[in-house]
């Protein structure tokens, strides 16, 4: 997709990565590149600062001065090809016939969602109201969602609600979005209280399937969900690095490189 033709959200995160990267942007640079006005940079970057997202300047913005995460609507426009190869070859992998599946939110897994939105015999177990949404009016797939505190920086249910619910629950196979995973970190995310809602879904699922793309391979966040040793198989893209690569695969972790 020609940079012009950015949704607004696409463009906003087209904004963060580059102020992420250089620490700071030009409007006027960034008017021309996406081929809008100067006033409509002006209002993007006025609510990104809203969101302390960065800080506007003169005649453009810089960085924030602390590590933040990515709203979970600027994450479609990152990586977009490999999420979705990512989440294609997941779902090739889930068996057929009847299954219970558990769905973390996440950028990947609401791709996969989406996929698996037609399939018979399907039984969804997911915190992500986004994810919700997706499957709410398929009349051939059953959808179960927890309560708990809905998180606004990644759409789902967290907190001992959620954590309750998930208790009572038996899954075949959790498939958990990261926004990091490692031989030696395990899982991780950014928020503690969201990484313990997942934990509580990884521990009622046989399976265990992590969905993340290369720039997610060899991350540590903030946040631990699980050891590595917990997840039977980890999808990723050909983008990630070979040497971390290789280190969850000594672990114990099959990992499978879609291409």
């Amino acid at each position: 997709m020609a940079e012009s033709t950015l949704r607004r959200a696409d463009r906003m995160s087209a904004i963060l990565e580059r102020v992420s990267r250089h620490g700071s942007v030009d409007a006027g640079v960034l008017a021309e590149e996406f081929d809008v006005s100067a006033a409509t940079i002006r209002r993007d970057l006025q609510v990104l600062e809203e969101q302390r997202l960065l800080s506007r300047t003169h005649g453009g913005a810089v960085a924030v001065d602390v590590a933040y995460e990515l709203p979970v609507r600027y994450r479609g426009g990152q990586h977009r090809e490999e999420k979705a190869v990512v989440a294609q070859r997941a779902a090739a992998l889930l068996p057929k016939g009847p299954l219970t599946l558990g769905l973390t939110g996440g950028t990947t897994t609401l791709i996969l969602a989406r996929l698996l939105a037609e399939r018979v015999d399907l039984t969804v177990v997911t915190n992500a109201l986004n994810i919700a949404a997706e499957l709410a009016l398929r009349p051939r797939l059953k959808l179960i969602m927890t309560g708990g505190v809905s998180r606004t920086q990644s759409y789902e249910l967290v907190g001992p609600i959620a954590d309750q619910a998930l208790a009572g629950l038996n899954m075949q196979i959790a498939v958990v979005g990261v926004d990091g995973i490692s031989a030696r970190g395990g899982l991780t995310t950014h928020d503690d209280i969201e990484a313990h809602t997942n934990a509580a879904m990884i521990r009622r699922a046989d399976r265990v399937m992590v969905v993340a793309d290369g720039s997610k391979v060899g991350r540590n966040c903030l946040a631990g969900i699980c050891a590595i040793t917990d997840v039977s198989v980890l999808v990723t893209d050909s983008s990630a690095d070979p040497d971390h690569v290789e280190a969850i695969r000594r672990a114990g972790t099959e990992v499978v490189v879609a291409s």
